[in-house]
């Protein structure tokens, strides 16, 4: 070994010890008779000192040597006179004998510290840089500490880890794949894996009845702050189980990498439905980190002469605590703020409960105070409160709804990133329906089970198709499925699965497929149904997201050691990037002008 110690680890107790450092040099001081500079690895930074008066050609000679110099030192331990209490090793420094330049750096881009000069493009174009700054370590470190206790928990419980190909089959439903093309088989394609869903659907027909992996997933989509081309997630499957004993599985799993990475105990998640969550949020993941549920208002508003909400299919409010002493210019900006594309309202209406007890609106000419009274019961206003009301179509409504509940929960500082609530949301439609497309798609994928007592439904709407008449509103079957939400973000899913393969045929008859299109893409799949699969269940957690969330960040990005950028580019490496004349060739392919 090239040291004795590491540059994190050194204390008082090691007063007077003979040590060897190696690292790179975060900066250095002249100081006329005494230079320092402190020396950084993985583990920490610790203070060199050099004394001109005792070692004048050594003190002259670390005088020269630039940031990021990779040393080793010798020397020996003693205390510094002025501690530094913002690090573990403040209260030591080493009194350096010799240096030893392992190699030489030349300037860097940007400074290599917590505030550092660096924009996103740059850092990202040298990541083997940022990845030295204390902060993008401890993100993989807890990456780490996420994916270790996640194994610690799942061998516990009988799980065995199992690999799966990442060269597959292409499959028209979900997101756009990514495709290889095969040398070996000119004209045909590999698909890199979405998700390892049927591999595991698989290994449980095999009889491996709990399976898990943290596995590398695909999809060609437009990126955002939680999302990547590649991604991690902790896929997970399990046979003989209903969908409470998955659910019970994965809380305790969940609670205990809260436990074990954050020292929070989290508690027995609550259960919601899907139905509930879009009634009162609007939205599929809510963030239960505070209230402001909605409130339908249409048998309250209706009537009045006044078209917005005589005329809209759905009137609900919002109550906002407190905030009845906002300023015309702050509703202003509240109203400009769901006019905007992305949030799709045409409109806001506002009522104040003022401290006194009066109430005042923007519609004070169709409603009088007692028309107001009745929709602060309604809301659950108290003086002191701000009363928001949107209107329009049902799932247009709901929508702009929870984009202003989330922006005002923003405002009032109720969406603490130390603060942690989850919850699973419960019975989704199994299908949902595509106008653009004319058709139905699942709402999860092509293998979630129906409720039980769902199941007449499928045959409703197979004879419904059958006659043509299959369309939106057909009552559509609640599919036995599950997501885990926290802090308004989905961090896992999955489903009970189809285990029969005459259900799974009616599934993909629903879905467009003919029996045909179904058995060249998934006959793999029904033909092993036929050798006895055995009712299964599991659920898939977004690994990257999980770590985000208990690191406190917006992106995922954060949390990866080497991430694309928001066009899906790896600026450090340049890719992706055209090839050869010659490698096309060789695969068959001609790129169009």
């Amino acid at each position: 070994m090239l040291r004795t110690h590491t540059c994190g680890e050194l204390r008082l107790e090691h007063a007077g010890t003979a040590v060897t450092l190696c690292g790179w040099i975060q900066k250095s001081r002249d100081l006329g008779g005494m230079t320092f500079i402190d020396l950084r690895d993985r583990y920490g930074i610790t203070q060199l000192a050099l004394n001109m008066d005792s070692n004048a050609e050594l003190c002259s000679f670390a005088r020269k040597l630039g940031r990021e110099y990779v040393l080793k030192v010798a020397g020996v331990v003693k205390e510094r006179e002025n501690k530094n209490a913002n690090i573990p090793t403040g209260a030591i420094e080493i009194e350096v004998n010799s240096i030893e330049v392992l190699n030489e750096a030349i300037t860097p881009p940007f400074t290599i510290e917590e505030n550092t000069d660096g924009g996103d493009e740059l850092r990202m174009k040298y990541r083997y840089l940022d990845l030295r700054r204390a902060s993008v370590r401890s993100n993989l470190q807890l990456r780490h500490q996420v994916a270790r206790h996640t194994r610690a928990y799942l061998d516990q419980k009988d799980f065995i880890e199992v690999e799966t190909p990442v060269l597959i089959k292409s499959t028209p439903e979900g997101a756009r794949d990514f495709v290889v093309p095969s040398r070996m088989n000119p004209g045909e394609f590999y698909a890199l894996p979405q998700s390892p869903q049927t591999f595991k659907q698989l290994l449980m027909v095999s009889g491996f009845d709990r399976y898990y992996q943290i596995v590398k997933c695909f999809r060609d989509e437009d990126l955002r702050a939680d999302r990547q081309p590649e991604f991690t997630q902790i896929d997970c499957e399990m046979s003989f189980v209903e969908q409470e004993d998955v659910l019970n599985m994965f809380e305790g799993m969940v609670q205990h990498l809260f436990k074990e990475v954050k020292g929070i105990d989290i508690g027995t998640l609550p259960r919601m439905t899907y139905a509930d969550a879009m009634k009162y949020y609007g939205s599929d993941k809510p963030d239960t980190r505070f209230d402001m549920r909605f409130t339908e208002l249409n048998t309250l508003v209706k009537g009045k002469n006044f078209k917005v909400f005589d005329d809209a299919e759905l009137v609900i409010g919002i109550c906002a605590k407190g905030c009845a002493d906002y300023t015309r210019k702050q509703v202003d900006e509240l109203t400009d703020f769901v006019k905007k594309p992305q949030v799709g309202a045409t409109g806001l209406v506002y009522a104040r409960y003022n401290s006194d007890g009066s109430l005042k609106s923007s519609v004070d000419k169709f409603y009088d105070e007692a028309a107001l009274k009745e929709w602060a019961a309604a809301m659950q206003a108290e003086p002191g409160d701000l009363m928001l009301i949107l209107a329009g179509p049902l799932h247009k409504t709901r929508k702009a709804m929870n984009e202003l509940r989330l922006e005002m929960g923003t405002r009032l500082g109720l969406r603490d990133k130390n603060t942690f609530s989850c919850l699973w949301v419960l019975d989704f439609p199994l299908l949902e329906f595509i106008e653009e497309e004319g058709r139905f798609f699942a709402m999860h994928h092509p293998f979630t089970s129906p409720k039980p007592e769902d199941l007449p439904l499928i045959d409703d709407m197979l004879e419904a198709m059958k006659a043509g008449k299959l369309d939106e509103s057909a009552t559509v079957p609640r599919a036995n499925a599950y997501d885990m939400v926290i802090n308004g973000v989905e961090v896992g899913g999955g489903s009970v699965r189809i285990f029969n393969k005459d259900l799974q045929k009616k599934m993909f008859t629903l879905l467009g497929f003919s029996d045909e299109e179904a058995q060249k893409q998934f006959g793999f799949l029904l033909n092993a149904f036929e050798y006895g699969a055995p009712p299964h269940a599991g659920v898939a957690f977004g690994f990257d997201r999980l770590c985000s969330l208990f690191g406190g960040a917006d992106s995922i990005r954060d949390f990866i050691a080497f991430p694309k950028n928001n066009s899906g580019r790896d600026v450090m490496i340049d890719a992706p990037s055209s090839i050869a004349d010659k490698q096309l060739d060789e695969l068959s392919i001609a790129l169009k002008n």
